[in-house]
């Protein structure tokens, strides 16, 4: 879908005025989603600004905005701690409740992931809860001010260097985090959850992860952002969370059925996204994939390549076919593994083709059998899978008449 962003305000827990995006699908969006950034971060960050558009991609819209004291948000930094950003989080709920639709979906990087498990309660609407990275307390980051803990207690305050930026600390913001545990309120959660962490965090360590994830309750799940870095610096890191969330979303939103398009049986509906420039999204019945080109080519990578779908194809037709025919005879073949390679080849260079001028398309199938077989059962399945449908469409002749509809 086609992507619109668009600056908006609302007055925070305090009364200042807090700075936002509202990133939405060109269409009528499913659902809302709210997204807190990390400590001493911008809603500019790389991971709230793919993850938003993935999701806006998905029909999602994401309002992400800038705690008090931070970003483009007014209010002094100094006077706030986590209490006012579950305060800022429940406030930026009520401007979607307001304006648009309750948020059905909420999102936090790092802190904000802690502080949007703190809020969900206050938030009815929300259905499904994502962390990133997060902290399973918000005592964690204590670690980061560790050089200036006893400059905090001892004069009230400090200006702290964190990430190469200054930040005035209070004691407060100290009193406000410690002791706060955040067990209880996961255990209740009573929302889907999604816990995203890479296991080569060096800022919030994985074990923080395992803990958020132990102490909820089903339906939840984890993902390894492995190899990314706490910050999704790499653009590619955050791109692959912000789908993977969106892929995740999807399940758990109230999507009414006049809101996507219809799809009857036996027909496949692809239609531009508008996220990149060759970004699709196709649709079969109650199934959506992604289809777009390598980054080389002009593309996002956010799926699959025409070719790879028609490889793809092919592959699951093999496996399809080879599993219905051991089945059938009763061979012991435990599974099936088909790789498969697309190239364009001189004709000169096929020995077994009849063309001999020009390029041809060649796809290489190399097909794994597991299972106790002995080689005349091998041999067989080596035949069968040159009989699947999709292989027997590929070399017989195809017939594609093309109009233009309306």
């Amino acid at each position: 879908m086609a992507r619109q962003t668009q600056p908006v305000s609302f007055p925070g827990a305090s009364g200042a005025t807090l700075a936002a995006r509202l990133d939405a699908p060109a269409e009528r969006p499913l659902a809302y989603a709210l997204f807190a950034h990390c400590f001493t971060c911008s809603k500019d960050t790389k991971a709230a600004t793919y993850i938003s558009a993935a999701l806006a991609g998905r029909g999602i819209a994401v309002l992400r905005f800038d705690f008090t004291g931070l970003g483009g948000s007014e209010g002094d930094f100094a006077n706030t701690n986590f209490s006012s950003n579950i305060g800022d989080l429940v406030a930026a709920a009520d401007f979607l409740r307001k304006n648009h639709r309750a948020p059905a979906i909420l999102i936090g990087h790092s802190l904000g992931g802690t502080a949007v498990l703190a809020a969900a309660p206050k938030i009815p609407e929300a259905v499904a809860v994502a962390t990133i990275g997060s902290p399973y307390d918000p005592d964690h980051i204590l670690r980061l001010l560790k050089d200036s803990l006893g400059a905090i207690k001892a004069e009230g305050e400090a200006l702290v260097d964190i990430a190469g930026r200054a930040f005035r600390i209070r004691k407060q913001f100290l009193d406000d985090i410690q002791g706060r545990k955040l067990g209880g309120i996961v255990a209740r959660l009573g929302k889907a959850l999604l816990v995203m962490h890479s296991p080569r965090d060096t800022i919030v360590d994985i074990e923080n992860a395992t803990m958020i994830f132990t102490a909820a309750r089903h339906p939840k799940s984890f993902v390894s952002l492995d190899p990314a870095d706490h910050l999704l610096s790499r653009r590619e890191d955050a791109f692959y969370a912000g789908q993977l969330l969106a892929a995740w979303a999807e399940r758990y939103v109230d999507v009414k059925p006049d809101e996507i398009p219809a799809t009857p049986a036996g027909r496949v509906l692809v239609r531009e996204t508008r996220e990149g420039k060759f970004t699709n999204q196709i649709i079969v019945g109650r199934h959506v994939i992604r289809a777009d080109e390598p980054v080389a080519a002009g593309g996002l990578d956010s799926g699959l390549s025409p070719y790879d779908l028609l490889c793809a194809a092919l592959g699951a037709c093999t496996a399809i076919t080879l599993r219905l025919y051991a089945d059938m005879k009763g061979i012991p073949l435990e599974r099936v593994t088909v790789e498969l390679k697309h190239d364009k080849i001189h004709a000169t260079d096929c020995a077994e083709c009849e063309t001999k001028e020009g390029k041809i398309d060649r796809i290489e199938r190399l097909i794994g059998l597991e299972g106790t077989l002995d080689p005349a059962q091998r041999q067989k399945l080596l035949e069968i899978a040159n009989k699947c449908p999709v292989h027997r469409t590929l070399h017989s002749e195809v017939a594609i008449p093309t109009r233009l509809s309306g």
